[in-house]
């Protein structure tokens, strides 16, 4: 009997978008054996009908898992993948609700490329939906920012790219590779939820990498990046409050961990010289710090305190 792929999508408030993923998560060549949407609006009981309706007129068998509490991204692929995990998946593709897989052919490479590297997780290059050629996040290799699809492909890459993925826009995951690894912590809620997945992985010592012959398209996100010291470094600053809320706080936590202990020291310079000198914004640094103790202290609640 051929792997059983079961495809997972989460979605808040993004009907147009997630009909779009929808359509092309469910007609690749390969397609899905079977697909589970987590809706995060649903807290009336009720959300919009046409996520379910959307769901519902898929050509795959699908399961609608409405959520009363919005899970946010990191819930809910913790409750997909554990649900898709309950159904016997061999496999767990994951997609979100505003990207969408490139073309009908995604998942068959995805297969292909991991069968043939033998790997534990295998991603797509994730590009920017208006620029393909760009990358749709600034990809940092050494002290070499990448963000052109064509800077990728050097030193002899050839179809792969280990040791680096996009853990939730087309990641690929075998069923035991979840098993050891684990599922994204749900206190995140959303925001480096991704970063301490690939962490695990990494400290796994599973195969793992970036197929470069499969693209998953996604709306820009480098312009929270931003440059300092000539473009030689970036730091990252949202423009949105709660999502420097998550961001920060999550970082905090994340950098206490093994295997991202050794960027504190740079996360401080790169940070300072943004708040102090770039932006002139020491009230923005103490927040800054104030919301890094946070996350250190493992205080997750959604308006936390130090």
């Amino acid at each position: 009997m051929p792997d059983a792929v079961i495809a997972v999508v989460v979605t808040h408030r993004r009907v147009d978008a997630l009909a779009r993923s929808l359509t092309v998560v469910a007609g690749q060549t390969r397609a899905p054996d079977h697909l589970i949407v987590v809706d995060n609006d649903f807290s009336d009981g009720k959300g919009d009908p046409r996520v379910r309706e959307l769901v519902d007129a898929l050509p795959v068998p699908t399961t609608y898992l409405g959520s009363r509490r919005n899970l946010g991204g990191a819930g809910g692929f913790a409750l997909g993948i554990l649900h898709a995990l309950a159904l016997g998946a061999d496999w767990v593709w994951l997609a979100d609700d505003d990207g969408r897989p490139a073309d009908e052919a995604v998942l068959e490479t995805l297969l292909a490329c991991a069968a043939w590297h033998s790997l534990a997780e295998v991603s797509p290059m994730v590009c920017d939906m208006d620029d393909p050629a760009r990358l749709a996040f600034p990809l940092r290799r050494g002290l070499v920012w990448r963000r052109l699809v064509s800077e990728l492909r050097v030193d002899g890459a050839g179809d792969l790219l280990p040791g680096i993925a996009s853990l939730f826009n087309g990641a690929l995951f075998r069923a035991s590779t979840l098993e050891a690894v684990g599922v994204p912590d749900i206190r995140l809620f959303i925001r480096g939820d991704e970063v301490e997945v690939h962490r695990r992985l990494v400290r796994s010592g599973l195969p793992f990498g970036t197929c470069l012959d499969t693209v998953y398209l996604h709306p820009q996100g480098s312009d929270e990046f931003k440059p300092i010291l000539g473009g030689r470094m970036h730091t990252q600053y949202p423009a949105d409050e709660t999502k420097r809320f998550f961001t920060y706080r999550n970082r905090g936590y994340l950098q206490s961990q093994p295997g991202l202990r050794k960027l504190i020291p740079q996360e401080w310079v790169r940070f300072g010289w943004f708040f102090l000198v770039s932006r002139r914004d020491p009230a923005g640094l103490r927040e800054w710090i104030r919301l890094r103790r946070l996350g250190r202290r493992e205080r997750f609640g959604r308006k936390s305190r130090a």
